[in-house]
């Protein structure tokens, strides 16, 4: 089993607590796994993305070239690593920000309301857990549930109730894909 995720879109949608939880729950079912951040001055408004990579087998380098998978969650983002992706790979679309179509016919493409879900759940700050979750549904490459450990680890001494919110946003996400 190879999972080869890129997470992009503005600094600030929390891109980097996807891949972190994405990572640490990975190792929570015993995969071996890879968090690449890219920052730099895309933290300022520009794109901002991190790499993933969870694996059955040892991982060689994190750096990835062509993923398997590509989460968008604006147009520049899209724009980017569109031609990136594998064939027969998958574009999950955050299509509150993006109004584009996906050129490519050879990839899976998931569109999520992200924004717009989030904003129905009452905090905008959630659009990364709606599509968190409809990746992790779509993909089965892991499961909600540890998802969940993963994102109470990551936020343990939060308020619960952000805890909780960010729970309910991967349930939606899931419910959507």
């Amino acid at each position: 089993m190879l999972e080869e995720v890129i997470i992009a879109g503005f600094g600030g949608q929390g891109l980097m607590l996807m891949g972190r939880l994405l990572a640490y729950a990975g190792m929570l079912e015993g995969r071996k796994v890879a968090w690449m951040p890219s920052y730099g001055p895309e933290m300022r408004g520009g794109t901002a993305n991190c790499t993933v990579i969870i694996s059955s087998d040892e991982i060689a380098s994190p750096v990835v070239p062509y993923p398997k998978t590509v989460i968008a969650m604006n147009k520049p983002s899209l724009d980017k690593f569109e031609s990136t992706i594998q064939e027969d790979g998958l574009i999950v679309v955050n299509k509150s920000l993006i109004d584009k179509e996906v050129e490519r016919d050879d990839v899976n493409v998931l569109k999520i309301p992200a924004n717009d879900i989030a904003d129905e759940l009452g905090n905008l700050r959630v659009a990364n857990m709606v599509a968190l979750g409809a990746y992790i549904k779509k993909s089965g490459v892991l499961k909600l549930e540890t998802i969940f450990k993963a994102l109470e680890k990551a936020l343990a001494g939060k308020n619960p109730k952000i805890i909780e919110l960010n729970k309910v946003a991967l349930k939606k996400g899931a419910e959507v894909s």
